[in-house]
């Protein structure tokens, strides 16, 4: 008789696991989008290094703010530097970008002036150092700008070209190996010979996953139901993955060979074989030689919920990300009572108004672990904790959004 521990346990056990040191690679910034920084990046310089125009007007001295008339000297266009200086009285036409003269401390845009003759009048008056960008506005010399385990997007990348800075080392992926098990199985293009046989989608759902949320993937594809196949499969993966993924033989049936291969073929260090959750209850994970082994249920809806809860944050943990899975708070519109003790992950339909996330279960099909189209549109699921009541309409609740996890 197996013993099944709770969905807090089996995370903990995750968490535990102790993964070798990361290796790095360095990577042309644009190259890197995605990718993990592996070390802080942090400026050499100030930016800007001197007082700089935001704005086309004309550099000041506050002092004159009120005067009727202040003579135009010279010009000050960006990329130049202005020999002229600005004193009582006088003023320089500057553009978005240029270095503040020497002597001014403030900006008058073009469009507070009229230009009589060659002087300014001050239609409207601002306020002093106006429009004038102060040395490190933009960062401060020794700040740390980008931190290690940022995912690199645009932002990153904007700034690191502000810095110099042309190659960036990131983390180097994890890889993910993934099949599916199953004699009445077929991939994408075979023939059914049996109303007994269905299609995969098991292997691809969970490569697009994985793929999307940062790891490189080795299709596996279908595996056929006996244990030298299985077999075959595991030590192929373990030779070239940090992390396998199967989908199907892990409950209890004659033919559910995964598990029997994870454990006596293999030997490998069982976690845990069952989790008090709903949907994924035979969920199995292993470590071997340092290498980490899910075993999914077969069903389509349980495998994808279970690859999310425990295959992304080790995808993370592995990528040495400050990513976590995106669980918040939202108000549901429906009682919806607790059917068993078990952590439960229900699909509902997720909506943003009014400052709130709001979930209801409208279009949602009642049915087994096998109804993966409840994932499509606006997707979240709904998580009732172990311990938890009977929900009523108008309670807070926590859910996890699917559409933000890629």
């Amino acid at each position: 008789m197996r013993n099944f521990i709770s969905y807090e346990k089996s995370l903990e056990l995750i968490n535990n696991i102790e993964l070798s040191k990361n290796t790095t690679e360095k990577l042309f910034i644009t190259n890197a989008l995605g990718r993990v920084v592996a070390k802080d990046v942090i400026a050499d310089h100030n930016s800007p290094e001197i007082p700089t125009s935001g704005m086309d007007g004309y550099a000041i001295k506050h002092d004159d703010i009120k005067n009727e008339f202040i003579e135009i000297i010279d010009k000050n266009p960006a990329g130049t530097v202005v020999e002229s200086e600005v004193s009582n009285g006088v003023c320089i036409k500057t553009f978005t970008g240029s270095l503040m003269p020497k002597g001014s401390d403030t900006l008058v845009p073009i469009e507070n002036v009229e230009v009589i003759d060659n002087k300014i009048k001050i239609i409207k008056e601002v306020p002093k150092g106006f429009a004038v960008r102060a040395i490190g506005e933009n960062y401060a010399k020794d700040e740390v700008l980008i931190k290690a385990g940022t995912v690199i997007s645009f932002a990153e990348v904007g700034v690191l070209a502000s810095l110099n800075i042309s190659q960036i080392e990131v983390i180097i992926n994890p890889t993910v190996a993934i099949a599916s098990t199953g004699s009445e199985v077929l991939d994408l293009g075979e023939t059914q010979t049996n109303a007994s046989q269905i299609r995969s989608s098991n292997h691809l759902t969970l490569e697009a996953l994985c793929k999307s949320n940062g790891a490189n993937t080795i299709q596996l594809g279908i595996v056929k139901d006996d244990i030298d196949s299985i077999t075959d499969m595991f030590e192929t993966a373990l030779s070239k993955a940090d992390i396998v993924i199967t989908t199907g033989g892990v409950s209890v049936g004659d033919y559910d060979f995964v598990q029997d291969v994870i454990k006596d073929r293999l030997k490998a260090d069982v976690l845990f074989h069952g989790v008090t959750i709903k949907p994924g209850m035979h969920l199995l994970a292993a470590v071997k030689n340092g290498k980490i082994i899910i075993a999914l249920p077969g069903f389509a809806y349980s495998s994808t919920v279970c690859a999310i809860l425990y295959v992304l944050p080790l995808i993370y943990k592995f990528r040495g990300t400050n990513e976590s899975l995106p669980i918040v708070k939202a108000t549901i519109d429906q009682d919806f009572p607790k059917f068993m003790k078990k952590t439960i992950f229900t699909a509902c339909n997720v909506e943003y108004k009014n400052g709130n996330y709001h979930i209801n279960f409208e279009g949602k099909k009642k049915g087994t672990s096998a109804i993966l189209t409840n994932m499509l549109e606006s997707p979240a699921l709904l998580i009732q904790s172990e311990d938890s009541e009977n929900i009523k309409a108008g309670d807070l609740v926590d859910i996890l959004l699917l559409n933000n996890i890629k």
